[in-house]
């Protein structure tokens, strides 16, 4: 079992790499966190030129049909950026649900507008604050109509379908909305993370197209999250290396007593322990993205071993970068707040660090119960 990337993929990487230097630089992650823009536009049309939007979607619907190896490798990337864009929501969460519980019609009517960027989506689970768990889903859906509400949304200010998880006559489902439905009101929230937007969504008599079985919405919930879990990963994965190289080199270039501050052991402890976490977290990756690639019975341990580390990573990376910068590391002016951001918002977005405790647990557990 070889957990590394292809020639083919480490390619990929390299152009990846350098399309989001160009093209996504730390003033273009500023300007969205000081500005009143939701996300950077010209970033987001530039990916989808990109084809990056339709990385996993089969060619039948209008996809590159690529692999999650790819798809891993691209996340990566922008996860080493910032990118101040929805495509984690649209991507991970949204296409996905789609790929695993659409019927032909609604693959068939969605997943080529996704390619070509003319959706963007949002995952809406949350109805308050807290982990929500399935007894928690209030929002109703009857008669075809949903009337409830729906808090903490990424990207549901700017997104025009949602996956909205309601409670029917059976149980819990999952639906399709069209945000652009009169029913449907929404209002910006802020967060730790300016650069990825959050609203909370109001539904009034909203039409929602059911979205798998009918009171199977929890059961596809925990799949998708699987699935999106391994790939957030490697989002954190990119920014926690992104932090370690910004402390390094700033480690290395700045002086006291006569010596650079890398020198002293204060600082290379930091250094080596964020280098263990994020070298852990990679590897928890690579496993994740086979088992996803593969579709095998250990992607639910695979997946939270991922999410697990790579969220441990992140933080420690992200704090201890700061604190290599001293003083400065705490001014607006310094970079270092855009790593601490993301981590904290990463940390809780698909749900927290101890929710993946209890359900690695629980997997390990099913894995030797069979």
């Amino acid at each position: 079992m070889n957990f590394e990337f292809s020639d083919e993929q480490n390619l990929l990487r390299e152009q990846a790499r350098g399309f989001l230097a160009e093209n996504c630089q730390p003033r273009a992650v500023r300007s969205i966190l000081e500005g009143e823009d939701s996300y950077d536009h010209e970033l987001w049309q530039s990916i989808i030129g990109m084809g990056w939007t339709s990385a996993v979607i089969p060619e039948d619907y209008g996809g590159l049909g690529l692999s999650y190896l790819e798809l891993s490798v691209i996340s990566e990337e922008l996860g080493r950026v910032y990118a101040p864009v929805p495509f984690s929501s649209t991507v991970y969460l949204l296409t996905e649900a789609i790929l695993v519980a659409g019927t032909k019609a609604q693959k068939k009517h969605w997943l080529p507008k996704i390619a070509g960027g003319q959706v963007i989506g949002c995952f809406a689970v949350a109805e308050s604050e807290g982990q929500p768990i399935e007894k928690s889903i209030n929002l109703e859906f009857e008669d075809g109509n949903l009337t409830g509400t729906k808090f903490l949304v990424a990207d549901a200010d700017i997104a025009d379908l949602a996956v909205v998880f309601a409670r029917d006559k059976v149980g819990v489902s999952a639906y399709l909305v069209d945000l652009s439905d009169a029913g449907v009101t929404r209002e910006k929230i802020t967060t730790i993370d300016p650069t990825r937007s959050h609203a909370k969504i109001a539904f009034c008599g909203a039409a929602g197209e059911l979205l798998g079985k009918e009171g199977g919405g929890w059961e596809l919930l925990e799949e998708i999250y699987n699935r999106a879990a391994v790939l957030f990963a490697w989002e954190q994965v990119g920014g926690s290396d992104a932090a370690l190289d910004m402390a390094k080199e700033y480690a290395i270039g700045r002086f006291a007593f006569g010596r650079p501050i890398g020198s002293y052991q204060a600082i290379k402890h930091k250094l080596a322990h964020a280098y263990v976490k994020n070298t852990l977290a990679r590897g928890n990756c690579y496993y994740g993205s086979w088992a996803l690639s593969n579709n095998t019975p250990e992607l639910p341990v695979a997946a939270a071993a991922a999410r697990i580390s790579a969220t441990q990573a992140y933080y420690y990376a992200s704090k201890e970068n700061i604190q290599t910068h001293g003083g400065m590391g705490f001014t607006w002016e310094f970079d270092c707040q855009f790593a601490y951001r993301r981590s904290k918002l990463l940390a809780v977005n698909l749900g927290s660090e101890y929710w993946w405790k209890d359900k690695l647990i629980s997997a390990i557990e099913n894995e030797r119960a069979q």
